[in-house]
């Protein structure tokens, strides 16, 4: 899918309906809340490509990194057991990497052994996700991003995550959520009764789920002190707890620049943050000595294991590079016009551009062969003007076209067949907008098979571990970035940079490239 595929197999590829509520959910910023409620007007709803439900299929992994098994006859981990499958597939599985693994479990070795609770076992799980968050369920179910990873610069700044983490488990603080937890099935039992035939639905039960990984300021601020303690009897640097906020804190910074980005599902939004909060972790790691001179970093060692993890979509979401949209797992491409950006969202690929301008690419399994034309027509877009349906071809693949104007927007329908595949480009347009046919042209133009040798070449993006040579500073090593229009900004984000530092030659700083 656009962002979210899994797939299979190309002719499994489906989802339950798209509604207008999945694609006018609400967004942090006006503008893009305009933006989606235009593209959502004129869609009623079809079978979807898209899928971000949650699937039975997804279960526990049999082979933990921690302990073989997680306590049976604890009710706590009961508990988490249950919820373990959605929280995997609400974060795009597992990610599955040896070396990364053994070094999150190193990690967490040190931090077990001097638990207030020596006893609990704990089942580690890094989630294959680009958002940065880490988070427990009851029973000691433990989990991290692999955006949180990317992020760190060493073992403590984890070790701090995790000790966190571990602190909510050993204080029993998921028993005493236990109770939201029952009014969130009510919730949920109305959500699926009401929107069970939609994404919407599947989203809203699935994002209820997270909540309840979220715990009170108090029980935060608890967990804050437990978990400095569990790093500085642990020999990890004690105020990698405060470092690592601060860097949280600018990671949140950086990402509000963009008015796309979706940070719902992020660290800081479960997790309260503040200069108070930081100056109590700094408070707390002064009993263990003063900064700098006491705790071990890990540094070299984390950044062997991270050297290579993977950065942004996976392989089977596609990618995003610049104006341009591939997929090599469909075999298709295709670019937006300059000054567009392009959000590779779970429902599916969106773009937005000036004058209020967007577009939503999405597609359907076409198992009935049906025409184009009586496609467009067959009822999921609102406002279609059907004098102007007329079938075109688009760089030798069966096409249509079609407008529709609602509300206050004008629209271009353009739908593709490709083998059993059609795929949907929907643009839209203030009315009477002069833009909506150049915008249209170039997204058709460009949109095309790939060869195999291009689905070949695609690789992702990944943390890459460099040492600084004699004349490279700054400036030259962010100019290595790929993947960003920001690489100086995103280049001290995730080497914990502050303004006016500089390297030297033999430092070691990472860079995101292929």
């Amino acid at each position: 899918m656009m962002r979210r595929i899994r797939l299979d197999s190309l002719t499994t590829w489906k989802s339950p309906a798209l509604s207008s509520d999945a694609i006018s959910a609400p967004r942090r910023f006006a503008r893009r809340l305009m933006l989606l409620s235009a593209l959502a007007i004129a869609l009623n709803g079809c079978q979807s490509l898209i899928d971000q439900s949650y699937q039975p299929s997804v279960s526990p992994s049999s082979n933990p990194q921690i302990v073989d098994e997680v306590q049976k006859n604890d009710p706590r981990a009961a508990m988490g057991a249950r919820e373990h499958p959605r929280i995997v597939a609400s974060y795009g599985g597992e990610y599955k990497d040896a070396k990364t693994e053994r070094l999150v479990a190193r990690i967490a070795g040190a931090l077990t052994a001097v638990s207030e609770n020596p006893s609990q076992s704990y089942r580690i799980t890094i989630l294959n996700s680009p958002a940065i968050n880490a988070f427990a369920l009851p029973g000691g179910y433990l989990y991290v991003t692999r955006g949180l990873l990317a992020l760190a610069n060493d073992a403590s700044e984890v070790a701090a995550v995790l000790s966190h983490e571990m602190g909510h488990v050993t204080a029993n603080h998921g028993i005493e959520r236990q109770k939201r937890e029952e009014a969130e099935v009510i919730a949920s039992r109305v959500v699926a009764e009401v929107l069970s035939s939609d994404i919407a639905g599947k989203q809203a039960l699935a994002r209820g789920k997270l909540r309840l990984a979220a715990f009170s300021r108090q029980q935060e601020l608890q967990a804050d002190v437990i978990g400095v303690r569990m790093l500085g009897e642990a020999g990890y640097d004690p105020y990698a707890a405060a470092r690592f906020l601060d860097s949280m804190a600018a990671y949140s910074r950086f990402m509000s620049v963009d008015p796309e980005a979706d940070q719902s599902l992020d660290f800081l939004s479960s997790h309260p943050n503040s200069a108070q909060r930081i100056e109590l972790a700094r408070t707390h790691a002064r009993a263990f000595g003063q900064e700098g001179s006491v705790g071990d970093k890990g540094r070299n060692y984390y950044l062997d294991g991270i050297d290579g993890l993977l950065y942004g979509d996976s392989p089977e979401e596609g990618y995003v590079r610049g104006q341009t949209f591939l997929h090599g797992g469909l075999g298709i491409r295709f670019d937006v016009p300059p000054d567009f950006h392009i959000d590779n969202k779970v429902e599916a690929v969106m773009a937005t551009g000036p004058n209020d301008i967007a577009v939503r690419f999405d597609g359907v399994a076409d198992n009935q062969n049906q025409s184009l034309t009586n496609y467009i027509s067959s009822g999921w877009v609102t406002g279609l003007d059907p004098s102007t349906i007329q079938p075109i071809t688009i760089n030798g693949m069966e096409a249509a076209t079609a407008r529709a104007s609602a509300d206050r927007w004008d629209f271009d329908v353009t739908v593709i067949r490709n083998n059993s595949q059609i795929f949907r480009f929907l643009t839209a347009v203030p009315k009477g907008s002069g833009a909506l046919e150049p915008t249209a042209n170039v997204l058709r133009a460009s949109f095309r098979r790939m060869t195999p040798a291009e689905a070949a070449s695609l690789k992702p993006l990944r943390i890459r571990v460099v040492t600084v040579r004699p004349g490279e500073n700054i400036s030259t090593l962010a100019a290595r970035m790929m993947g960003t229009d920001r690489k100086l900004d995103l280049f001290k984000l995730i080497n914990a940079l502050p303004t006016g530092a500089a390297v030297s030659t033999g430092d070691r700083v990472k860079i995101i490239a292929e």
